[in-house]
C-alpha cells in the first residue's frame, strides 16, 4: 500500500532533484519522479531523513539504492556487524541483553557452531540469517520487536534495560514493566546457586525443569576446561621442543668447531 500521497511524490521528486544537485549531479525530472514512485511505500519522515543522511554522506552520485539502505535503516533494526554483537552479548547466560526477533532467530542458527568453538563460521551463519530475515521483515512490513532476555546476573539487569531505553529500542512504559519484574531482595534460586556452584565449586541442585540445560552447560565448561589445560599441554611441549631442537642445533655447532681445531 502506498504511503505518500501524489503531492508528496511530487514534493519528494523535487527533493530529490535537489539533494543530487547539493552532491554536484543533473538529475531530470523523469528520473526523481520513478525514484519517489519507488520510495513512496515507505514513511515520508524515514525517507526525508534518508535524503538528508545522504548529503553528510555520500561523496558520489545518488542512488536510490543508497537513499533505500538509508530509508531501511530507519525501521531501528541494527546494522549487521551490531546485531552479532549484541547476538554474541546473548551467549553469556549471566548478560541481560535486549534484542530483536531477527537477532534472536539468526543466533538460533550461528548457536550450535558457536558451541562448538567455531567463532568465525558462526559469525558467518549469523549474518547470512540475518540480512535474510531482516530483507523479510522490511518486505513485509513488520514493526521492529525488541525484547528483554533476563540474563543470571542480577546487577546488569536493571542497567541493560535502562540502556535499550536511552536507545530508543524500548519505550518507558515497557521497560517499567519489566523492571518491576525484577526483584533484587528476593533469594537466588536453584537454578541461580547450581550456576553460580559452577565456578565457586559449592555444589547446588539446580530445579527439575532446568536440570538438562544445566547439565548441558556444565558439560559446556567442562569441556571448554579440558580444551584449555590441552590446549596448555600443546603449547608446553612446543616449547619444550624447540629448545631441545635449539640445544641439538648448538651442540652440533660446537662440536663442528672442536672437529675444525683438532
Amino acid at each position: 500500500m502506498q504511503t505518500l500521497s501524489s503531492d508528496q511524490i511530487a514534493q519528494l521528486a523535487a527533493a530529490i532533484i535537489a539533494t543530487a544537485e547539493t552532491l554536484g549531479q543533473t538529475m531530470s525530472a523523469n528520473a526523481a519522479q520513478l525514484m519517489a514512485q519507488d520510495l513512496a511505500e515507505h514513511p515520508a519522515d524515514h525517507v526525508a531523513a534518508a535524503l538528508r543522511a545522504c548529503r553528510r554522506e555520500l561523496t558520489g552520485r545518488l542512488t536510490l539504492a543508497a537513499i533505500l539502505e538509508r530509508t531501511q535503516a530507519a525501521d531501528g533494526r541494527p546494522g549487521r556487524d551490531e546485531a552479532w554483537a549484541i547476538a554474541l552479548a546473548s551467549a553469556d547466560e549471566f548478560n541481560t541483553v535486549v534484542m530483536t526477533d531477527e537477532i534472536r532467530q539468526a543466533m538460533g542458527v550461528a548457536a550450535p557452531i558457536l558451541e562448538a568453538g567455531d567463532k568465525v563460521g558462526a559469525r558467518m551463519a549469523f549474518l547470512s540469517a540475518y540480512d535474510r530475515l531482516v530483507t523479510d521483515a522490511r518486505a513485509e512490513k513488520r514493526q521492529t520487536n525488541w525484547t528483554v532476555s533476563l540474563g543470571f546476573d542480577p546487577d546488569l539487569r536493571a542497567r541493560a534495560i535502562e540502556d535499550a531505553v536511552r536507545l530508543k529500542q524500548l519505550p518507558r512504559h515497557v521497560a517499567d514493566q519489566e523492571l518491576a519484574r525484577l526483584s533484587y531482595d528476593a533469594p537466588p534460586s536453584a537454578d541461580g546457586l547450581a550456576i553460580a556452584g559452577l565456578l565457586t565449586g559449592k555444589v547446588a541442585r539446580p530445579s527439575e525443569e532446568n536440570r538438562e540445560r544445566f547439565q548441558q552447560l556444565k558439560q559446556h565448561i567442562e569441556e571448554a576446561e579440558e580444551a584449555r589445560l590441552q590446549r596448555e599441554a600443546a603449547e608446553r611441549d612446543a616449547r619444550i621442543a624447540e629448545f631441545e631442537k635449539r640445544r641439538a642445533q648448538a651442540l652440533s655447532e660446537l662440536e663442528k668447531r672442536e672437529g675444525a681445531r683438532a
